[in-house]
């Protein structure tokens, strides 16, 4: 637990233990511990993963045009702005005997269970329930249970990842530095699933794992996400339930004998505002950051698969055949290059610390990996250009050249680098802040997710249209991410605050909430 949680808060919080009586929960918990927890991050990543690099080709195959695509990814933010911070806020204070966090992040992994059987068997009900199989003909059923599963997909990673992080806080006990590490041990987590997943999505022949994955309505592309979703859900359930019954959590309970239980029963929106009222110019600058941050990530997280199966092999799914075999093509190499991605974000994540002590504070490592982003995405637009003179001189269907190939995957690799920093520091940022409000853990990370899930909103709703006011494809969202990176990386470097590099905790309120 944070440090500020063994205060008299605004809440009057009466904490009651529900592990043995030697534990204290006032002290950072055993490394093992949070590492435990931190592996849930790698079964909630499989399935993220097989989300990025599968999912939005998947909804064009099911009929959906590309520039429309994107509003299927309006789920995740729409969900996480609503979700996540009532999550959160709830979860600072449940009652449950089992703890604050784990009741939430068991309902999560459940929710996830429920999500994938209706996303990897939407074709197959949406043909029961009357679609034609026709190539060009919109599946509007499949569609429709597709996006239902969809969104309880994104509602249930929101309720799971949030009290994940929060409880990695509480088992930090305040310690600046272990909040560090466990965000890193988390984002190092986050890389193992990805690994797991892009390699999954890359290897076409996984369906055969699964014989009856394949029916007539779900073809091999839908039969191996099928059979990537059932090792997903495998992997999640055993690392939440061994986590859950090794790490304990902490019981809340208001206290009885406090004039000040008004407080506790303020509702949640009016804490969130509250919040953002009190909130000091060096909380303003890490959310207006991290929201500049995805504002270029996600467009890329997004679509890179596309952008490997369209520019880079010329591919269209929405062509003949031969166009939508190339197109498949492209994206299995994409999921290759997200699986490069997720090595180096695995490694990079291990290293977050040290290579941060090294270039001189959490802020410049942040500032430095930005302007690595916005080159990396700006470097699409050659790469693309050079793919598509390839296809003049060799022909239509002709795949591109082995030098095109090694810059696209050399670019998915690079870009492990400033993902590694962007799954981490922002969020041990927020909780090292947050030691010093009166907000709860699970609040503060949800205020942060604010800042991530707006910026998604607005790629969602722009993203395909924008691309088509400029000729269709991907290429002119990736250049105004590029744009976005650089101004973040600016502002991170000369606006940012630097955290104490060992404080034990912040003691005072002018890091973060007032």
């Amino acid at each position: 637990m944070g440090a500020f949680e063994t205060e008299k808060t605004a809440k009057d919080a009466a904490v009651v233990e529900t592990q043995s009586p030697e534990e204290d929960f006032d002290q950072p918990s055993p490394l093992r511990k949070i590492i435990s927890v931190a592996s849930i991050a790698a079964g909630l990543q499989f399935g993220w993963a097989l989300q990025l690099s599968l999912l939005t080709p998947y909804v064009q195959l099911l009929g959906i045009p590309h520039k429309w695509s994107s509003l299927i990814w309006l789920c995740g933010p729409v969900s996480g702005m609503i979700v996540q911070p009532i999550v959160g806020y709830h979860s600072d204070r449940c009652t449950s005997r089992f703890g604050r966090r784990r009741p939430f992040i068991a309902a999560g992994a459940a929710l996830v269970a429920v999500a994938v059987f209706l996303i990897g068997y939407a074709a197959d009900i949406g043909h029961k329930m009357g679609d034609k199989l026709e190539q060009k003909t919109p599946r509007v059923r499949a569609i429709g249970i597709f996006a239902f599963g969809f969104w309880i997909l994104d509602v249930a990673n929101n309720t799971l990842q949030g009290p994940c992080r929060a409880f990695l806080a509480d088992l930090s006990a305040g310690d600046a530095k272990r909040t560090r590490v466990a965000n890193g041990f988390f984002s190092f987590f986050m890389a193992v699933g990805n690994v797991l997943g892009y390699a999954a999505g890359s290897y076409t022949n996984l369906h055969k794992m699964f014989p009856f994955a394949m029916t007539k309505a779900c073809d091999i592309y839908c039969a191996n996400l099928k059979s990537c979703f059932f090792l997903s859900i495998t992997l999640l359930i055993i690392v939440t339930v061994s986590s859950l019954w090794y790490v304990k959590d902490k019981q809340w309970s208001p206290a009885v004998n406090s004039g000040d239980e008004k407080t506790s029963s303020v509702p949640f929106f009016g804490e969130i505002l509250g919040a953002f009222k009190v909130m000091q110019r060096p909380m303003w600058m890490l959310l207006i950051v991290t929201a500049l941050n995805w504002i270029a990530w996600f467009p890329f997280l997004l679509f890179d698969t596309d952008w490997m199966g369209r520019e880079v092999y010329g591919g269209d799914s929405g062509g003949d055949d031969r166009m939508v075999k190339l197109y498949n093509k492209g994206v299995h190499a994409g999921a290759l290059g997200l699986m490069l991605q997720s090595i180096v974000l695995l490694f990079m994540s291990l290293g977050v610390e040290w290579t941060g002590r090294k270039v001189g504070g959490a802020k410049r490592l942040w500032g430095i990996v930005n302007f690595i982003l916005a080159i990396g995405l700006a470097m699409t637009v050659p790469i693309s250009k050079q793919a598509e003179e390839h296809r003049k001189t060799a022909g239509e269907f002709a795949r591109p050249s082995s030098g095109v190939r090694a810059g696209a995957l050399s670019l998915f690799a690079v870009l492990g680098i400033p993902l590694a920093i962007t799954f981490s520091i922002p969020f041990a940022l927020a909780s090292i802040f947050s030691n010093s409000s009166g907000a709860g853990q699970g609040l503060s990370i949800g205020v942060l997710n604010l800042a991530i899930v707006i910026p998604q909103m607005i790629v969602s709703l722009g993203g395909g249209s924008f691309d088509a006011l400029f000729g269709g494809g991907n290429l002119p969202v990736f250049v105004v991410g590029a744009i976005a990176a650089a101004i973040s990386g600016v502002l991170a470097l000369t606006v940012l605050p630097s955290p104490p590099l060992d404080a034990p905790a912040l003691k005072s309120g002018a890091m973060g909430f007032h």
